[in-house]
């Protein structure tokens, strides 16, 4: 018990004074329950005009008549009236985070009489309460700095654990009013496809065979394709967390933080294609995250080895001293700089503090002062010197030759010494250039991840993981918190090997012409597989599981351990083994089958100090992770951490020695552990392997989203980037770990998540029949012919019911997910245009790679970094993508100008076939409308040259389609044969 010298100067938390004593000259104490330092004039206005309650827990008042002596409990005055607690958060306090079911009725009695010195007393504490509302509602609030610890009350801290120990997220269904319709109308559009393909096999045309064959297999596929896609969407749901949970759980005062470290990597590759400055705010963002400053690293792989880069993040560390300070003072949102000064709202808003203004344009000047200095950079960076970059201390630049140069890791902000200008830490940051020699493979982004996974596991050794791309700023600084929500669950994290976050983009147009922001997939496709087995991995945004990426399985999908008489295994598929013989863990599970994990991480848990040593000492450890010592210890640390005892100068020897070119050679490195390798979209592969494992993941899309992107800025970039997707669909497709054969024997992925699997990878096939099915239109005006016969009743009411289903389908699926109708109709208009253009090409590339051995690059997309919004979204940049898309147009138009030819020159009858070729014929003009618009480059303005062709193309084929007439009948065909003259 404190001193009656300390509890006479505590102040009242409420109005400022101090708390004074009792009629009895003992320190006042207003709620005997948690001690909550409150004068007796406050709390005598608290029980007669307020609450009636403690602030603090909230817990009734007690009358006082004279001192303690004349204590008067709650339940023995029969004058107390019934109150019930009331919110008042609307006055500046919050009092309802607590649990309100442990607070009974509250009886007061009143009828005191208040004098003139009372009622002054209230004047002046009513004056003060708004300069204390942040104060009062910081105190209030379970769990905050400033409350004494002998104050707290033992109840309240039961019902503050009991809150903790609640679930910190949970899932939230489609509502059935939703979900229910949706599902029988997707049944009965299998019914109604059913019964139009009987339909159309049944009734071939025989005058054009071969354009009704080819009509027909192009419209199963399209079937098949439906099927592959709608399926993973029967169980969507969405899911909400608790934000007050995960603090009341792991920050609790006066205790160390118990949350868990995460390590950011931002990888990038090329400094003049991807602006520095736009890498330098995802960084600035990262280091300025709401997250304990000690659990957060940021690792930036440059994987292009560019003394720009080096440099831009030696200036990025001094601008951070600044920044972050700032930004956690007034609580600024989003924290990349770029972004914050940019945004056209009232940056006032909920800013109250009186010096906001002026640091705000403080920090302004600091930043464009910044600006200047990386654009400076930049410019310096235009030209290389003949002799090579030279650094500041006169030395050359290890990275001159970007495909011949040692491994270079510097830390520019460390746990220790690294202070913004208020004297607080800053989170680390560690710029890492991995090693590099000719003749070695180095797997492109895949590779440089896997060198990052190694690196960090040497320095700080987080358990979790946040990989962003280079353009891919924080726009929420919880959004950590948000994935530890999921991560640090006992019921849900256990078997979670990432959260991913679906990908928000700034720098696109309103109307979204080439479908940069993918919202069908992010919201509605992803949050299908959400319901099933998890989403998958998108390659940026994405949170892991240390030990997930290391090929450990989930606890949940552990075998039963292996007998005492041998050596645990740490393989999850083995096989029973004799007890007088040790089993290699890699050989004691099949190769050629990665269902299981590589080691079982549940049955690691229970070994002892000694048969752990005993399986490094085997080296079973070092032919899966490689011969590091230091990393293989990392491994087997649970909770991850640094041993404390360790030599930091021996660490930063040990991080360049797992970033050498030949430190994966004969090891599982991206053949099972880390990203692995075999296609240029290693981040589909590598979700899928450890969905295979047995793991889950989980799709977290907070009000606010928590990354934000550059998008590509015109056609050309945005097909290139639709082509590089693709590519590593057809690579997957034809390699072993292909959907559709891999992973059977465990059974541990699911049939709905396989089929997601399936459609990722073989969309790009689509392409083929897409092709030819748009051609098909343009085939029919020009010859006369047509797919479909004479329609009858029965037929008609076939295409109707499929037309109906289809536009019925679109809009309950828009309804249960939000997506608007214009979003959808941009996403099925670039599905058309992406299909016919970059799939088509990815097709031949991927064959060609894997059939013929012949490698294709890809094109790194260009970020926007113009002042002018929207300056190049429009320029016009040719490439061989846009032929197949510019040929059905130009086809098609031909085609409309020569079937209304036809229809002018025979007359009334030609009229009625006519509109149905132009249903069709339209449809795919109307889908290719945004490439046509694209194609008129910069304001719309149409280059010259394409309007002279496109009037004199079409102005020819219409006059030889007019004058060439082949639409006669048969009659009139021998006439024409013996006919030879000009003038007949």
């Amino acid at each position: 018990m404190a001193s009656n010298g300390t509890m006479n100067s505590q102040v009242c938390q409420v109005c400022g004074d101090n708390v004074g004593v009792d009629a009895n000259g003992e320190p006042f104490v207003a709620c005997h329950d948690c001690g909550f330092p409150v004068c007796r004039p406050c709390q005598q206005y608290e029980r007669d005009e307020a609450s009636q309650c403690c602030l603090h827990c909230k817990a009734p008042y007690r009358r006082y008549e004279g001192g303690p002596a004349d204590e008067v409990e709650e339940n023995g005055d029969p004058n107390f009236e019934k109150v019930e607690a009331t919110d008042y958060e609307g006055e500046g306090y919050r009092v309802d985070s607590f649990n309100d079911s442990e607070i009974n009725n509250v009886e007061t009695k009143d009828g005191n009489s208040k004098g003139v010195a009372w009622k002054e007393r209230v004047e002046s504490w009513k004056s003060k309460k708004s300069k204390k509302k942040t104060a009062a509602s910081k105190t209030v609030n379970p769990g905050v700095e400033g409350i004494p610890e002998q104050t707290r009350d033992p109840e309240a801290e039961e019902a503050m654990m009991a809150e903790a120990g609640q679930p910190l997220s949970c899932i939230i269904p489609i509502p059935r009013t939703k979900l229910q319709p949706y599902r029988m109308v997707v049944i009965m559009r299998l019914i109604v496809l059913g019964l139009f393909f009987s339909y159309r096999v049944q009734n071939p045309v025989e005058s054009a065979f071969g354009l009704w064959m080819t009509s027909v297999i192009c419209e199963i596929w399209f079937a098949l394709s439906w099927i592959l896609d709608q399926f993973p969407k029967w169980n969507p749901i969405n899911r909400e967390t608790f934000t007050d949970r995960l603090s009341l759980r792991y920050e609790r005062p006066g205790e160390p933080c118990e949350l868990a470290a995460v390590d950011f990597f931002v990888s990038t590759v090329d400094p003049l294609k991807e602006p520095p400055l736009v890498t330098a705010n995802t960084v600035l963002s990262i280091l300025a995250v709401d997250y304990p400053v000690e659990k957060v690293s940021c690792y930036v792989s440059d994987d292009g080895a560019a003394m720009l880069t080096f440099e831009t993040m030696s200036e990025t560390a001094e601008f951070a001293r600044k920044w972050v300070p700032f930004c956690k003072n007034f609580n600024i949102e989003p924290r990349a700089p770029e972004f914050y000064f940019s945004l056209k709202v009232d940056y006032l808003k909920d800013k109250v503090q009186p010096n906001f203004v002026k640091e705000r344009r403080a920090m302004k000047r600091e930043y464009e002062e910044y600006k200047v200095r990386i654009n400076a950079l930049v410019a310096k960076a235009q030209k290389t010197p003949d002799e090579g970059w030279i650094m500041q201390d006169g030395t050359a630049w290890p990275g001159n030759n970007t495909r011949d140069h040692p491994g270079m890791i510097q830390v520019f902000l460390g746990h220790t010494g690294a202070h913004d200008v208020e004297g607080n830490e800053l989170p680390r940051l560690v710029y890492v250039s991995r090693e590099k020699r000719p003749g070695y493979q180095h797997h492109k982004k895949a590779g440089a991840m896997n060198a990052l996974v190694r690196v960090s596991a040497v320095l700080t050794n987080a358990p979790y993981l946040l990989n962003l791309d280079c353009d891919h700023y924080v726009n929420n600084s919880k959004a950590v918190r948000e994935a530890m929500r999921f991560m640090m669950d006992p019921e849900v994290g256990r078997n979670v090997c990432y959260v991913q976050f679906p990908q928000r983009f700034d720098g696109i147009d309103r109307s979204d012409r080439y479908a940069n922001r993918n919202t069908v997939f992010f919201d509605i496709n992803m949050k299908g597989l959400d319901g099933i087995q998890g989403p998958v991995y998108v390659g940026t945004g994405c949170c892991f599981n240390r030990q997930a990426l290391y090929g450990y399985g989930p606890p949940a999908a552990a075998r039963p351990k292996a007998s005492r008489g041998c050596l645990p295994s740490l393989c999850c598929c083995c096989c029973c083994c004799p007890k007088s013989k040790t089993i290699d863990p890699k050989k004691s599970a099949p190769q050629e089958d990665l269902n299981a994990a590589i080691f079982n991480l549940q049955e690691m848990q229970s070994y002892d100090d000694y048969e752990r040593q005993l399986l490094v000492s085997q080296r079973s450890f070092e032919k899966s992770f490689g011969q590091s010592s230091v990393f293989i210890a990392s491994t087997l640390m649970d909770n991850g951490g640094v041993p404390e005892s360790t030599n930091p100068a021996s660490l930063i020897k040990e991080a360049i020695h797992v970033i050498s070119c030949g430190y994966e050679e004969k090891t599982e490195w991206g053949k099972e552990v880390g990203w692995i390798y075999g296609s240029v979209t290693e981040d589909i592969l590598t979700g899928f392997k450890m969905h295979c494992r047995g793991w889950r993941s989980i799709y977290c899309m907070p009000k606010r989203p928590a990354f934000k992107g550059s998008a590509p800025i015109n056609l050309s970039d945005r097909l290139h980037q639709v082509l590089r997707w693709a590519l590593g669909s057809i690579e997957i497709l034809f390699s072993r770990h292909c959907p559709l054969w891999y992973g059977f024997g465990a059974g541990r992925l699911k049939w709905l998540e396989r089929l997601a699997y399936t459609n990722t990878i073989v969309y790009p096939l689509t392409s083929l029949p897409l092709i030819a099915y748009c051609t098909l239109p343009a085939i029919c005006l020009l010859t006369g012919e047509f797919i479909i016969p004479t329609l009858s009743n029965l037929a008609s009411i076939y295409f109707m019911l499929l037309f109906i289903s289809i536009i019925v389908t679109g809009v309950l699926e828009l309804r249960w997910s939000g997506v608007s109708i214009e979003e959808w109709w941009r996403n099925e208009q670039f599905w058309v245009i992406g299909g016919v253009s970059a799939h088509f090409f990815a097709v031949f590339q991927g064959l060609l790679k894997v059939l013929a051995g012949i490698d294709t690059n890809f094109t790194v997309t260009a970020k926007a970094s113009d002042d002018n919004e929207f300056g190049e979204l429009y320029a016009f940049k040719w490439t061989t993508l846009l032929i197949p898309p510019t040929t059905l147009l130009v086809i098609n138009l031909v085609g409309i100008v020569a079937g209304f030819s036809d229809a002018l020159n025979n007359g009334y009858q030609s009229w009625g076939p006519l509109f149905g070729k132009l249903f069709f014929s339209v449809w795919v003009i109307l889908h290719l409308y945004p490439f046509l618009k694209g194609l008129m480059g910069r304001q719309n303005r149409t280059p010259t040259i394409v309007v002279l062709w496109s009037i004199l193309l079409a102005s020819i084929f219409s006059l030889l389609w007019v004058k060439i007439d082949p639409f006669l009948g048969p009659a009139e065909t021998p006439t024409l044969q013996k006919c030879m003259a000009i003038d007949c």
